[in-house]
């Protein structure tokens, strides 16, 4: 189970004001579900799986994890540092959660599809490319739980298939927490549905009754 107690974020927007992403909020996320949120464009889903992942910190309250190994979120270039080669990034992250580098770096390799460039700074990649690597290290370790930031794999549709494929697999031992806007993606792979509005987050049931709440906010 992950818990969020009290917790409270924001962040100064480019006009000088004050957003507040989560206000107070005291949630369990259950460690035997695929938990869907849905939320509008700049609700805080992204930074509500940062502050999960451990990538950020609340500005208040206390994110407990009870010895749960979360991924980084999916879907973006999270876990990987630009200056590092992409080799270098599949060593420093087997390091951190004792994986076989040998392994890991062929496994990545052949998944990510990046050729001669896991010889060079990350910083030097697309945003896709960057994302299939990110996606490619996660897929190599084995997590409690998968964080998925709107889409499940970057790159073309042939990799998205092959990704989403492999990413299926996982759930034999894995849940989910998905982020997004889009409510077909929620009702595909969710069995359970929270609301991110305003500050808050509400759970359902239901995955078709918070969808259904959602699209009249």
């Amino acid at each position: 189970m992950i818990q969020l107690k009290h917790v409270y974020k924001g962040f100064m927007k480019q006009d000088q004001s004050w957003k507040q992403v989560l206000s107070d909020v005291s949630v369990d996320i259950p460690a035997d579900r695929n938990l869907g949120i849905l939320g509008r464009n700049g609700a805080g889903k992204s930074t509500l799986l940062r502050l999960i992942s451990g990538l950020d910190t609340p500005d208040k309250g206390e994110i407990i994890f009870n010895n749960t190994r979360i991924s980084w979120p999916l879907g973006s270039a999270a876990g990987v540092h630009g200056s590092l080669t992409g080799k270098e990034n599949i060593k420093f992250i087997c390091r951190i959660y004792d994986k076989s580098i040998v392994n890991t770096t062929a496994f990545v390799e052949e998944f990510a599809e990046l050729g001669d460039y896991l010889h060079m700074p990350v910083k030097s990649y697309s945003s896709g490319m960057k994302a299939r690597l990110a996606f490619g290290i996660c897929m190599a370790i084995d997590f409690d739980t998968y964080l998925v930031d709107e889409g499940f794999s970057p790159g073309d549709s042939k990799f998205k298939v092959k990704a989403a494929e492999y990413f299926e697999k996982k759930f034999v031992n894995a849940n989910m927490i998905v982020v997004s806007h889009n409510a077909s993606i929620i009702r595909k792979y969710c069995n359970f549905a929270g609301i991110l509005h305003e500050g808050s987050i509400k759970f359902y049931e239901d995955v078709d009754e918070a969808i259904k709440i959602y699209e009249n906010l």
